[in-house]
């Protein structure tokens, strides 16, 4: 089967070329995420520079700059 002017699906976890991260960075770099900050943490001598933000779906807490953090919530 010729497959050349086709279009087809495929999961990102399957891409050889280019870095599946750098492509998921392309496409949602700029995408905005909402969670839950469930601690703070400090950079040495900055106190609560940044939050551990959980994310529903997503397994593992993230950790972003609290500079970076654009609204909040109750």
């Amino acid at each position: 089967m010729d497959l050349r002017n086709r279009h087809v699906h495929f999961k990102i976890s399957d891409i050889y070329i280019p870095d599946p991260h750098l492509l998921l960075w392309q496409l949602h770099g700029d995408d905005l995420l909402h969670g839950k900050v469930i601690d703070l943490s400090d950079s040495g001598s900055q106190q609560e520079a940044f939050a551990v933000v959980e994310v529903e779906g997503i397994e593992q807490p993230m950790i972003v700059p609290v500079d970076c953090l654009l609204s909040v919530a109750d």
